[in-house]
């Protein structure tokens, strides 16, 4: 048994590195570590905090060193969920530093599809933080190939994925009309907008199909106010904010789900549709290309182009041979993010920098 600290942003909101810290504090528990989960995004210590945003930053950040000068010296390792931008001033270099003065071995598990723009930006501000860590990993070689460029050895672990809860299902196109999901935050990095619009064109040829758009964000009034133009109310239905549970039995109701994002790195939506018989076209951005092969897994086409979201959403219509061999390529290549077969290779790391 180890003493590990986690460190991490949680759900709410469902966004891919919360899920994934969610899981790993469950999967590492199960597998009899004591874990100390320390969140990001803690409630603020006052309501009326959230509504002031400088003060509640400020209070956020107080509270959150205090947490860590507190907690970290407890425990043999820590487990720091990082991203690029602001976060990583905020919440990734306090640990590092404090962990130092502790002596307290830190594994960095690098997540996001903007680490390069980040990087090239900011790396004299940062350099000296993760040089300090004891080990980098990634979830994919498309984020280790970045840290390479920088002379830094990350090591890939995939994500750690649930699957138990998403049932295989083979696709069955042309026995209903054709549902759609998009699964991904309202968000401006996944321009569902694109996913809208590649929609409306595929819709002009198949009025019967529909569309169901799961997630919560900034854009959802300006998403809204697109379907309506598009004159597609009867046929776009906003889900809202789901949970895992909840996901799986959309996945289950549906045929193919559609990801247009503009950054991106190793999207458990993805895995999870795959694992559920789902087709997927999504853009070939960041690390999606490294995660699937087109016509292999998934179809890929180039971000902004709704054009080419319809083309394909038209090809799996008329092949069915490529539908049957996508659903079966995509659901064997799921199985490598199974916990069962991701842990321990987390644990043999643990255990080499202790």
């Amino acid at each position: 048994m180890m003493k590990i600290a986690l460190i991490g942003p949680t759900p709410p909101p469902n966004g891919g590195m919360a899920m994934q810290t969610k899981q790993l504090e469950q999967f590492l528990i199960a597998a009899n570590h004591d874990v100390k989960l320390i969140a990001t995004n803690a409630p603020y210590p006052f309501r009326w905090l959230a509504k002031i945003p400088i003060l509640r930053a400020v209070a956020r950040l107080f509270s959150y060193i205090i947490v860590l000068y507190s907690q970290l010296k407890h425990y043999q390792l820590i487990h720091l969920m990082a991203n690029s931008g602001w976060s990583f001033y905020l919440f990734v270099m306090p640990v590092v530093y404090i962990a130092n003065r502790y002596h307290i071995p830190v594994v960095l598990n690098y997540r996001g599809g903007l680490a390069e723009e980040f990087f090239a930006k900011d790396w004299f501000w940062i350099k000296g933080c993760l040089r300090r860590v004891d080990k980098i990993i990634v979830p994919s070689s498309f984020l280790q190939q970045v840290f390479a460029k920088y002379q830094l050895e990350a090591e890939v672990i995939p994500n750690m994925v649930d699957l138990s809860i998403f049932e295989f299902k083979e696709p069955q196109l042309v026995a209903k009309p054709v549902h759609i999901v998009v699964t991904r935050n309202l968000e401006a990095i996944y321009d569902n907008q694109t996913a809208i619009k590649g929609f409306a064109v595929f819709h002009q040829q198949f009025p019967n199909s529909k569309l169901s758009i799961a997630g919560s964000g900034e854009q959802d009034l300006m998403l809204k106010a697109l379907v309506k133009e598009l004159e597609l109310e009867q046929s776009v239905e906003f889900v809202g904010r789901l949970n895992r549970q909840q996901i799986a039995c959309l996945y289950q109701q549906a045929d193919i789900m559609l990801n247009t994002s503009l950054v991106d790195n190793t999207p458990n939506s993805i895995i999870e549709a795959l694992a559920s018989g789902l087709l997927v076209v999504s853009s070939n951005v960041g690390g999606i290309p490294y995660l699937v092969d087109d016509k292999k897994h998934a179809l890929l086409v180039d971000p902004q182009d709704p054009k080419s979201v319809a083309a394909k959403l038209n090809q799996l219509m008329s092949s069915p041979e490529l539908v049957r061999k996508l659903a079966f390529n995509g659901n064997e290549l799921v199985y490598q993010f199974r916990p069962e077969l991701v842990l321990p290779s987390l644990e043999k790391l643990y255990r080499e920098v202790m």
